[in-house]
Parts: C-alpha cells; sequence; structure tokens
C-alpha cells in the first residue's frame, strides 16, 4: 500500500505532506500455500469429446475477447482523467493570471506573488501528467494492437483446421454410411444366389451371380473409400490436435501478459499521480516558505516608513472675534439649570375660578 502521512503545524510554521511512490516491480507479496498439485494450464482443460465441437477453443477465444474489452476500457479511463487533468491545469493556469494582492507591500506581497507563481507551476505540471497519462493510453492502445496482431494469424489458421476438420469429418461418415449400404447389399446378393443355387435356370444364376459380384466390388471400392477418409480423418485430427496445443499456449501466454501490463499500466498510473502530489506540495512548500518570511510588524513599519505623513496630531482651532483681533478664549459652558419641580395643585376653592369645570356652551377665552 502507499504510504501517505503527513501533519499540521501551527499558523507559524510550514504543513509537510509525504508521498511514496514503488516502482512496478514492487508489489506486495503474500504468502502462498505449497502446490502439490500440478498447475494448470489451457492446453490440459479445453478439449472436448465430440470431435466436431469448438467449444473449448471458443471458450478460450472469448476469455481473449472479453481481455481485449478490458484493455479497452483501462486505455480509456486513463485518457478521459488525462482529459480532466488538462481541464484542471488550463482552469488553474487562468485563476494564476488573476489579481491577487496588486495593491499589498513587502513581504506579504511578495508571499503572495509566489503564490501565483506556484500555482501556475502547479497547471504545468498537470499539464505534463494530463501528456504523461496519453503516453501511457498510447503503449495500451500498442499493446492490444499488437496481440491483435498475435492472435490474428493463429485464430486464421485454427478455423480453417476446424472447417477442414469438420468437412472430412462428414466426408467421412457420408463414405462410412455408404460402405455399410454396400456391404449390406452385397450380402443380399449373395443371399439371393445361395436361395437360387438349386434352380436349373442357369441364366437366372448367372444374372445373380454377376449381380453379387457387383455388389461385391462395389463394398470393396465404398471400404477402401471410407478407410481412406477415415485415415485422412486421422490425420486432419492429428494436426489439429498439435496446433490446438500450440494456439492454447499462445494465448495463455498472450493472456499473462495481458495480465502482466494492466497490472503495471494501472501500477504506473498509480505513481503518476502519487507524484504529481510530491510535485504539488514541493511546489506549495515553496510558497509556505515564503510566507514563512512574511514579518507582520515589518509589514506595518514598511507602510509607515512609506505613506507616514507626521509625527504630531493638529493644535487646538482658536475662537476668533470677528470685530477684535485679539483672540479670546473659548466662551464659557452655560450653567446647568435645575430641574423644574412638578407643577402646583389648584385651589379650587369657591372664590376661585376653576377653568377646568366651565360648562357654558361657546364659551371662549378670546374676546371679540
Amino acid at each position: 500500500m502507499f504510504d501517505f502521512s503527513g501533519w499540521c503545524l501551527g499558523p507559524s510554521s510550514s504543513r509537510r505532506v509525504r508521498y511514496k511512490t514503488r516502482s512496478i516491480g514492487q508489489f506486495p507479496v503474500t504468502a502462498r500455500p505449497t502446490r502439490t498439485m500440478r498447475e494448470l494450464h489451457f492446453k490440459d482443460n479445453f478439449w472436448n469429446s465430440d470431435i466436431t465441437s469448438t467449444g473449448g477453443y471458443d471458450s478460450i477465444v472469448q476469455h481473449l475477447n472479453d481481455g481485449k474489452r478490458t484493455c479497452k476500457e483501462v486505455e480509456d479511463f486513463i485518457k478521459a482523467r488525462a482529459a480532466i487533468e488538462e481541464r484542471y491545469a488550463k482552469d488553474l493556469l487562468g485563476l494564476s493570471k488573476k489579481v491577487c494582492g496588486h495593491n499589498e507591500m513587502n513581504t506579504l506581497k511578495r508571499s503572495l506573488d509566489v503564490f501565483k507563481l506556484q500555482t501556475e507551476n502547479v497547471s504545468l505540471s498537470h499539464f505534463q501528467l494530463a501528456q504523461t497519462m496519453r503516453e501511457e493510453a498510447k503503449k495500451m492502445e500498442e499493446f492490444r494492437e499488437k496481440q491483435k496482431d498475435a492472435r490474428k494469424k493463429v485464430e486464421q489458421q485454427m478455423d480453417a483446421l476446424h472447417k477442414h476438420k469438420s468437412t472430412q469429418y462428414k466426408k467421412s461418415m457420408e463414405s462410412k454410411r455408404t460402405y455399410e449400404q454396400k456391404c449390406r447389399e452385397k450380402e443380399d446378393a449373395e443371399q439371393n444366389v445361395n436361395r437360387n443355387a438349386t434352380t436349373n435356370n442357369a441364366k437366372q444364376q448367372e444374372k445373380l451371380h454377376m449381380k453379387a459380384l457387383q455388389a461385391k466390388q462395389s463394398a470393396e471400392e465404398a471400404d477402401r473409400l471410407y478407410s481412406n477418409n477415415v485415415s485422412i480423418l486421422g490425420k486432419i485430427r492429428d494436426d489439429w490436435q498439435k496446433e490446438h496445443v500450440k494456439a492454447c499456449e499462445l494465448f495463455e501466454k498472450l493472456d499473462i501478459e495481458r495480465i502482466n501490463t494492466l497490472r503495471n499500466i494501472v501500477w504506473t498510473h498509480l505513481n503518476h499521480l502519487s507524484q504529481q502530489c510530491v510535485t504539488s506540495d514541493e511546489l506549495y512548500e515553496e510558497v509556505r516558505k515564503s510566507l514563512e518570511q512574511c514579518n507582520i510588524q515589518e509589514d506595518i513599519e514598511h507602510f509607515i516608513n512609506l505613506r507616514r505623513t507626521g509625527d504630531k496630531p493638529p493644535a487646538p482651532i482658536p475662537y476668533e472675534n470677528f470685530y477684535s483681533n485679539q483672540r479670546a478664549p473659548p466662551p464659557r459652558q452655560p450653567p446647568q439649570l435645575a430641574r423644574r419641580g412638578p407643577l402646583p395643585v389648584p385651589d379650587n376653592n369657591a372664590e376661585d375660578v376653576v377653568y377646568s369645570t366651565i360648562q357654558t356652551p361657546g364659551y371662549s377665552v378670546i374676546q371679540y
């Protein structure tokens, strides 16, 4: 397994992340039990009892076709990942060109400049990763074509042998049926001769003897033809059997190469991704180092020294009388007024006019 380890430190320290990649040959080794039986191979396990059947061979070819599709799927997967990396790289490159800290100054500005620069470098590394992935996918494509060419010749030869074997088998079976038919006709003719042996008709006996003789000759000819066809079928079967063994050995070798190649290319693909993490972290580390050099107090003092306008506050503004050229002291603050108490309660005596109880209609205090 890959060893991804890292730790995060405080804001004033840098963050370190470590990644590991391994070479293709460094696959994890697992203990295997000791084999007490011999290893299994294609050539020992894909036969059929029927001489015309190609089921075992077809099963191997189907397996190889499935493997070819797997290679194509892995190839397409890596191509798609390369396209994603390229789009990401383009977006990241565009982002690195955006304004970021244009109005900043001194150490923080330098850190932000490094931040943008390393973002651009990360995008370039992803462009390189995308190109590397396309090259790996190209290797996968070339491997598929190589295996296709290696299989094509053998499959064509085996197909021809299967067709020849099937044709000869049918021919042999037809000659067998003919042979058996001729043998039955011969026996019938001989029986007819025997049944008519006591007849006095010489002409009839001669005719039966001729017919029996012809049947015997036909049976013997059919026997030779049938025997010859079976002999030819035997040779074809031997040739086919040898070629079947060779085809199985080649197909097993191709399958071993396919599995090994797929395993290696996926392993390499993961190593490329891990290496990209290492590269990105190294570039980001440059930003962290720059941020470590970013001094807050130095930036504050830099701004003060660059933009300072004075070190004394403004003097108080005096009051100046318009009619006098002399400066008068600032006006004194008016004394605070005492808070007024509650209003007195009116004494409603008989001699007093109670305005709040006047009931005269049309009354008004306004005199006309």
